[in-house]
């Protein structure tokens, strides 16, 4: 929406012409749903009408609901303008179609899609099974909470917030249906186990506790067995004495020094080893390992 053809866009009525002669895609923020569901959009120079059925793909087929259209309001949404009237108040105002965008968008860029791709998405609600993003024009697509990084959480929403921008990773896709990771964009074992030395301590969380011993997260895709200790639960921060790194048996052994109980505090923007645009295989073993564990796509 920042960028300057946007912005170019809505200057003028005459620009705002022009973008509907050359059916450019255009951005801009719903600021109010009336009571018949049709979304009215702050173009600057004036008013734009999105009516209930060109609010999202599905809503004039009864496949989604209108929460879809609500759930727009003070938030940026993509649309064509379709053409021009007058309101009942003799106000110039444009109409404009959501569901033309994302029709566009579909055909001219997630159709292309394939797995291994590696695209951009925002953030858009969290579930406790994973979190739903926006991959162009509020089309949404699911990330498994199995699947955003190799360490385990509980809820999505300790890597996580909604509105967050990120990159994620095309695991699937069935017709129109995209299913993200996220988890091979986070560095392989050893890439994350390079960033450690024995003999040092560092910061950690505690995110399972076997009869063994326990898992402490180092980074996303970087846990360490730590020595059993008592009176520690999954979720607490602890600071843990690294004994040693072992690459051919990709374990990293722990002793727990303390634990603590922390505010939830937001989570940070994730840290990207790669920056490439299309994967096909992630080996997140090391290449001396006994173990090894790879993901083809």
């Amino acid at each position: 929406m920042d960028t300057p053809e946007n912005a170019a866009a809505l200057q003028s009525p005459p620009a705002l012409s022009e973008a509907m002669r050359e059916k450019r895609m255009i951005e801009a923020r719903a600021v109010l749903c009336d009571s018949g569901h049709n979304l009215i959009v702050d173009l600057k120079c004036m008013r734009g009408f999105i009516p209930r059925e060109e609010g999202a793909l599905g809503v004039r087929e009864g496949t989604v609901r209108d929460i879809a259209i609500l759930s727009r309001v003070n938030r940026p949404v993509c649309f064509l303008i379709q053409d021009f009237f007058r309101d009942q108040e003799g106000r110039l105002t444009a109409l404009l179609s959501r569901r033309a965008a994302q029709e566009l968008c579909m055909s001219q860029y997630i159709a292309a899609l394939r797995p291994g791709d590696v695209i951009p998405a925002r953030v858009t609600h969290l579930e406790p099974f994973g979190v739903f993003a926006d991959i162009g024009c509020g089309i949404s697509s699911l990330l498994p909470i199995d699947s955003i990084s190799v360490s385990r959480i509980q809820h999505p929403r300790e890597r996580f917030l909604p509105g967050m921008d990120i990159r994620a990773l095309v695991k699937s896709k069935e017709g129109d249906r995209v299913t993200l990771s996220h988890k091979e964009l986070l560095g392989t074992w050893q890439e994350n186990a390079s960033r450690f030395k024995a003999g040092e301590t560092v910061g950690g969380i505690i995110r399972s506790i076997e009869n063994y011993g326990v898992f402490v997260e180092l980074a996303p895709n970087l846990a360490g067995l730590a020595e059993p200790k008592e009176n520690i639960y999954p979720g607490q921060q602890a600071s843990v004495f690294i004994k040693s790194v072992l690459p051919a048996r990709m374990k990293i052994k722990l002793i727990i020094i303390e634990t603590f109980d922390q505010e939830h505090t937001r989570p940070s923007p994730p840290e990207y080893f790669f920056t490439g645009s299309h994967m096909d295989e992630f080996v997140y073993s090391p290449a001396e390992s006994e173990r090894y564990i790879a993901t083809k796509f």
